[in-house]
């Protein structure tokens, strides 16, 4: 039996430099000071997507470990007593409180963890994505581990070919079902392609080892929205009986529209990009993917790869681009605009309590038109 470890993926939005486009460098440094005190880590990266400042750890405590999560905590607080210095845009905003209460979830940050088995080479990748929320993974997650189309290896590895299983929740009733590919596709189907509410949140093999896991959590209703799902982080692990390091990639080669963008309000294309074009400008976007690879040796988190700066994934962007126009001319309109009930940030219920007595019922007009030409 190999030693286990756990890797742990924690993230927040603690400021934006400028706007909501990026994180400071000062930041960035913070972070890399208070996570080297630790002697609870193994190995650690801090790295950012966006105005998201991102935290890749591995130790040997497992997963929902209090003192990783106070770790991760304190060093967003610290990094927040910056951001408010610098008077940076939405300092702290992901923080919803800053008394720690033993766990990050379902206090703004978001969480990807997972404990294994080091296999002989454990390559894993991390994803982290700005300007979408949890259900930006359904579509890519499903490519990876259901689709022969883009993962041959469903059907030439005999290690692969029984399938996975992926673990689904219900973000709004913050309930789980498990479904069994392929036999059940259709029947998931059906959920994850609302990826509003129903996300994949982990995948696994037919003996139960994990295979992938997302920062998808239950959502928490505060001040009349749903706050904790935005900008989510996946890790990944591939080959030896899971998808090639470029089945995990493909997927993101044609860009698929997710929510969120500007005001995190609008559809729009998932972009991938290296962590240096990761600052999203046009209209607070596209939306932007980082993928970092590394090898774990005994912990230690060889790299990062940063994969989407290779120029094969020059026509994805300028795929996602051509998208961006298109969708933009829409303007307030849906589908570029979400639908009401899934929008974050919105002036409707201001404009019908102003407008609410001028509604009559169509009916009224209706019988009111009938009697005149009755007459």
């Amino acid at each position: 039996m190999g030693e286990r470890i756990t890797l742990s993926v924690i993230k927040a939005d603690i400021g934006g430099w400028v706007g909501h486009s990026s994180v400071h460098p000062r930041l960035l440094e913070k972070a890399e000071e208070c996570l080297s005190q630790s002697k609870d880590l193994v190995d650690f990266h801090v790295t950012h997507v966006g105005d998201d400042l991102n935290l890749i750890m591995t130790h040997r405590l497992g997963t929902d470990n209090e003192k990783i999560h106070k770790l991760a905590f304190d060093t967003f607080l610290e990094c927040t007593k910056i951001a408010k210095e610098m008077k940076l845009y939405g300092a702290g905003q992901d923080l919803l409180s800053d008394a720690f209460s033993g766990n990050v979830k379902g206090m703004g940050p978001g969480v990807a963890e997972m404990e294994f088995e080091e296999r002989p080479s454990e390559p894993v990748i991390v994803f982290m994505a700005d300007k979408t929320e949890p259900g930006a993974w359904n579509f890519p997650l499903y490519k990876m581990f259901a689709d022969p189309f883009n993962t041959i290896g469903l059907v030439i590895d005999p290690k692969m070919h029984d399938g996975f299983v992926f673990e689904v929740i219900d973000l709004i009733e913050n309930k789980k079902i498990l479904f069994s590919l392929p036999e059940e596709m259709y029947d998931m189907l059906v959920f994850v392609g609302a990826p509003g509410r129903f996300c994949i949140k982990s995948v696994y093999d037919k003996k139960g080892n994990i295979a992938a896991t997302s920062s998808t959590q239950k959502l928490n209703f505060l001040a009349g929205k749903y706050v904790g799902k935005d900008d989510p982080v996946c890790i990944v692990r591939c080959q030896s009986g899971l998808p090639a390091v470029g089945e995990v990639l493909e997927p993101f080669a044609n860009p698929h529209l997710v929510s969120g963008w500007m005001r995190g309000s609008h559809s729009g294309p998932l972009m991938p990009v290296s962590v240096d074009q990761s600052n999203p400008t046009r209209f607070d976007g596209p939306p932007r993917v980082v993928a970092l690879g590394f090898q774990l040796a005994q912990g230690k988190l060889i790299g990062p790869q940063d994969f989407f700066a290779d120029p094969a994934y020059d026509k994805a962007r300028a795929t996602a681009n051509k998208i961006a126009n298109y969708m933009r001319r829409l303007g307030p309109f849906e589908p570029h605009r979400l639908n009401l009930d899934e929008m974050e940030y919105t002036t409707m219920p201001l404009v019908m309590e102003k407008l609410k007595e001028r509604f009559v019922p169509v009916d009224e007009e209706e019988d009111e038109a009938a009697a005149a030409k009755e007459e």
